[in-house]
């Protein structure tokens, strides 16, 4: 269950726009997590993973802070598709701070993270 396949990511620009629009949309430092139902998904959740240009110039430190954020969230998925049961979902993980952190705060920022998606989707459906 600790895979992140292509068919994971979030990559239509249609879904991507239409999450964007009528997204529903918390905070839990340090991202912004946006999420929506969807219908359309054959896997249980399909996620984006951005970090904005303003806040990391170089490349090299936006592509790692994806990286770890990548992994973390492949590590610890199933807390997510345990609890979506039969629900599919669509959501962003926007990187909201302007220092960067180690993997072992990220993967602990990722599991809160996860564990307050899950709660507001149980309680929106």
């Amino acid at each position: 269950m600790q895979t992140f396949i292509k068919s994971e990511r979030l990559s239509s620009k249609t879904a991507i726009d239409k999450l964007f629009q009528s997204g529903k949309s918390f905070n839990s430092t340090p991202f912004k997590i946006i999420w929506l139902p969807s219908e359309e998904n054959d896997v249980p959740a399909k996620i984006l993973i951005s970090v904005p240009k303003r806040l990391f110039k170089k490349a090299v430190d936006r592509n790692r802070l994806k990286r770890l954020i990548r992994e973390a969230y492949r590590k610890n998925k199933g807390l997510l598709c345990f609890n979506l049961k039969n629900k599919k979902i669509s959501f962003i993980f926007i990187f909201t701070s302007k220092t960067t952190i180690d993997y072992k705060e990220m993967d602990e920022k990722i599991i809160s993270a996860l564990k307050r998606l899950s709660s507001n989707i149980n309680t929106e459906f």
